[in-house]
């Protein structure tokens, strides 16, 4: 009989004199094995997780149970381990990519020393063959220039360019175990299928097993042999993947996998005709940064994103979709007048009907503060969002301070209130945001969003780091929202489920450029572009009997110039976006 890598028995974990947190957990994780841990935010997957390498908070007791590790055909106890043996496992034979990189990441020191830190640690490698091992970990996690990241610092990043940073980080040193808590919230599906097919790859050559925290079912019917479902710090179900995924036994299994986004089999009909009333328009919108660079080289330029033509109808939702790095964000970020597009570039706010218009990149002080209180943003890392020194109270009271709205008892009402909407209890106002969990962070960076009563909301992957139960909650409050006081959303994502779903209008991103644009029912059910057709390819679905197309992915979201004639460009050299049929533009030659 094979030993067990990993042999979790009867944890129990708890925060002072309070019930405990995780309850009787027991699981066993064998050599080369992937086991999915899943459930809603707070179940307790992440704990469980982080008491394997016993970097639980300070306030957080193991009250009972065993954690054993197979190290050569040696099993140890690691809740008995004294520390100096637990940090040689730790990063070598143990590796754990963390849920938030901004939070995980050194501010100050630069990627590749970050990652080389890891060899130099725990191995004897020279610093010219370290060097060398992580270039090449880079570029296996699909950063497209691994020179320039390991000069660069996290916050020269985007969000899903830290996080495949973070996965280098835990696979450079092909660890005999790989913990990885929500390993692909933050990217796109593309880089999503990559990744998992890299830690495919790394299992097959290494040996190495996964423990995979994922409220993403469809990346568990992709990678899981083992399921462990939690829910309030126990276990409601374990079993094989098939048996688990196919016919679920327990009634929360069940309501979990309900709320799984999909992208419909029939297209949904059109939620109203196209109108004139635009809130927000982009005309010709450039962006291009200087980066530095090392000795005596000359700066390099690099093109966020180039001509972006986009409109939103009021009361209506434009989706942009894309890569890490395709320039949605910078996009989102111009829309808000966080960053100025360069010479020629317009973009235009219209408060309302019958307002005048804006000039975003052009306001005056008293415009821009009544812009920054009728457009608000979620954005993608809810930690580094929210002040980590101010509790839940003020940060959702502060914007209503900034603007002089209400009185403080009315403040404190709506703060409550918004609690409420985004299904969180007023009772956590008075809590810090590091005694949330990661989903329940972003609810409450929603919940912050909301409260100046906005007209325009710009949201960037407001749902990537919430469960599927709490994001089915979220899409229904946005969309219930919207439809009630018609807010209108310029929505950023990856998920092309949560895309399907909510949005009116979608734009496909690529290296700067838009290469497809068209209407839900158009785009997912006829697309044309060979990027389109890999981000489609790439969405996994949570059924184990419909695997993602490793190699569609790789054709459409590799380099361009393997693409079909009739789509290939170079850089920003690209064709124009000409519409094939009403509302539904491609970019290529015709």
């Amino acid at each position: 009989m094979t030993t067990p890598l990993l042999d979790v028995q009867d944890l129990s974990i708890g925060f002072g004199s309070a019930e405990a947190v995780v309850r009787d957990v027991s699981f066993q994780v064998m050599p080369g094995e992937t086991l999915a841990l899943v459930g809603e935010s707070g179940s307790g997957k992440t704990i469980t997780c982080r008491s394997v390498l016993r970097i639980l908070p300070d306030s957080a007791q193991i009250r009972s149970g065993s954690i054993k590790f197979d190290c050569a055909g040696k099993s140890m106890e690691l809740l008995g381990l004294p520390e100096r043996a637990m940090r040689s496992i730790r990063g070598d034979q143990i590796s754990m990519i963390f849920q938030e990189p901004m939070r995980s990441l050194s501010p100050l020191h630069r990627l590749g020393d970050q990652v080389s830190e890891v060899l130099h640690l725990h191995s004897n490698m020279r610093p010219a063959e370290a060097k060398k091992t992580v270039l090449d970990t880079f570029e296996r996690v699909g950063f497209p220039d691994p020179t320039r990241v390991w000069r660069a610092y996290p916050f020269e990043m985007s969000g899903g360019m830290r996080q495949r940073a973070m996965i280098a980080m835990a696979m450079v040193a092909k660890p005999d175990l790989l913990i990885a808590d929500e390993p692909t919230t933050a990217l796109d599906v593309t880089t999503q299928a990559q990744v998992l097919g890299l830690i495919k790859d790394l299992q097959k050559d290494t040996g190495m097993a996964v423990i995979l925290v994922t409220h993403d079912l469809g990346v568990v019917a992709n990678m899981a042999e083992t399921v462990v479902v939690m829910n309030k710090g126990r276990v409601m179900e374990r079993g094989p993947a098939p048996a688990v995924l196919g016919a679920p036994a327990h009634g929360y299994t069940k309501k979990l996998f309900a709320a799984a986004p999909l992208i419909p089999e029939v297209a949904a009909p059109a939620r109203a005709a196209p109108n004139d009333d635009l809130i927000l328009e982009m005309r010709d919108v450039c962006k291009t940064y200087t980066m530095r660079a090392g000795g005596w080289s000359k700066p390099m330029t690099v093109a966020a994103c180039h001509e972006v033509n986009l409109a939103l109808q009021r009361g209506k939702t434009l989706a942009v979709v894309g890569e890490s790095g395709s320039g949605k964000t910078t996009c989102a970020r111009i829309a808000l007048g966080a960053e100025t597009p360069d010479i020629g570039g317009e973009v235009i706010f219209r408060p309302s009907a019958a307002a005048s218009p804006v000039m975003i990149n052009a306001m005056t002080k008293a415009e821009r503060v009544a812009f920054q209180r009728q457009a608000q943003m979620v954005f993608q890392d809810p930690y580094s969002s929210l002040s980590p020194r101010m509790r839940v109270q003020q940060a959702l009271t502060e914007p209503m301070e900034i603007h002089s709205i209400g009185s403080n008892a009315e403040r404190r009402e709506k703060a409550a209130e918004m609690l409420r909407w985004v299904g969180l209890d007023p009772s956590m106002l008075t809590r810090f945001p590091h005694a949330f969990s990661g989903g329940q962070r972003q609810r409450l960076s929603i919940a912050r969003a909301l409260t100046l009563d906005p007209v325009l909301l710009v949201c960037d992957e407001p749902t990537s780091a919430l469960d599927v139960s709490v994001q089915e909650q979220i899409l229904t409050l946005l969309e219930d929202i919207r439809d009630q006081v018609g807010l209108s959303y310029l929505f950023i994502s990856h998920d092309l489920a949560v895309v399907a779903r909510i949005a009116d209008d979608v734009a496909v991103m690529r290296q700067g450029v838009i290469v497809e644009q068209a209407p839900p029912d158009s785009l997912f059910y006829n697309p044309r572009h060979p990027y389109t057709k890999a981000l489609i390819a790439a969405q996994p679905e949570p059924d184990i009997s419909r695997p993602i197309d490793l190699g569609l992915v790789a054709k459409g979201a590799g380099n361009p110039s393997t693409w079909p004639e009739a789509f290939r460009f170079e850089g920003v050299a690209a064709p124009a976006l000409t519409e094939l049929e009403p509302g539904h533009k491609v970019r290529c030659h015709v």
